[in-house]
């Protein structure tokens, strides 16, 4: 039976909780992209079953924000699937604040241990800047799944640097995003 993955792709492309902005890049954009190119990957490998939240780039989902994100966990809980991944950009005042990092609810579970294999598989493969696997159990996405859950901050969209990244490299970050889950089960290619 195929492991399944649901794949939420941070934000709403406009209105009630749309992401950040930056260099003329706005999350939600890169977000939907990474998670369908994530989703295809997993999808061509039989021993997964990945669904996403956003199944186009205009649809919204949720009223306002906590209904948004309320919908998002409705949906992977309800399919059940077996993990769930956050895909989102971060943002800082300063722009020089940069990389890559992982949140879950808390240290040493599953979700952790995932988180774990994923964040320097991205680190490896776009040679972003490693912030670690940080515990925020306040997230609504993290508190409210039922399955093992991260949230992924691919890079910074704020940092030139990451937000080239950000534009031109979304195979690779859903790339990297399978090869940390791969790590993580002990499989190969």
């Amino acid at each position: 039976m195929a492991i399944k993955i649901f794949i939420d792709q941070g934000h709403n492309p406009s209105g009630v909780n749309a992401g950040a902005e930056g260099f003329g890049l706005r999350e939600q954009d890169i977000t939907y992209a990474v998670g369908i190119e994530l989703a295809a990957i997993l999808n061509a490998d039989s021993r997964f079953e990945a669904r996403t939240s956003r199944t186009s780039p205009e649809q919204s989902l949720g009223y306002s924000n906590t209904s948004s994100l309320a919908e998002r966990v409705r949906l992977a809980n309800s399919w059940p699937a077996d993990y769930f991944i956050s895909i989102h950009c971060n943002a800082n005042e300063n722009p020089a604040i940069n990389g890559t990092e992982c949140y879950v609810y808390q240290n040493y579970t599953q979700s952790y241990y995932l988180a774990e294999r994923i964040l320097p598989a991205i680190v490896s493969r776009l040679s972003t800047k490693n912030n670690g696997v940080r515990i925020n159990p306040s997230l609504y996405v993290l508190r409210r799944t039922n399955m093992p859950s991260t949230l992924v901050e691919l890079a910074y969209i704020t940092n030139s640097e990451d937000a080239k990244k950000l534009s031109t490299r979304q195979y690779d970050f859903a790339y990297a995003i399978y090869d940390g889950i791969l790590d993580y089960f002990g499989f190969t290619v």
